[in-house]
């Protein structure tokens, strides 16, 4: 679910309930790991930004989001042709941003 690269975790939004994303947060950055993005595509997008929140409001108010990345992937389908699906990318940090 996690992977971390460079000192930042990257966390890979699926299926999965909201507060097993939630909770992998709270677990990279009790690591003192200084970034967390977060990746999520089509469907998962909005669940996504719902772990953002619930994170930021509930558990960790001092989260800032550092950076929020949209864009379109190409993947094939299942009949062979390529599929435009949506992505999304959230950084967070725990770091205070510069102004």
């Amino acid at each position: 679910m996690a992977t971390t690269t460079n000192e930042s975790a990257v966390i890979f939004v699926g299926g999965k309930p909201v507060m097993n994303y939630v909770l992998a947060v709270m677990t990279q950055f009790n690591k003192n790991v200084p970034d967390v993005t977060l990746k999520a595509r089509g469907r998962s997008i909005s669940r996504a930004v719902d772990t953002t929140e619930i994170a930021r409001n509930r558990f960790m108010p001092h989260l800032k989001i550092k950076n929020i990345s949209i864009g379109t992937e190409c993947i094939p389908g299942d009949d062979g042709e390529r599929v435009n699906v949506s992505s999304l990318e959230i950084i967070l940090t725990n770091q205070p941003l510069a102004k």
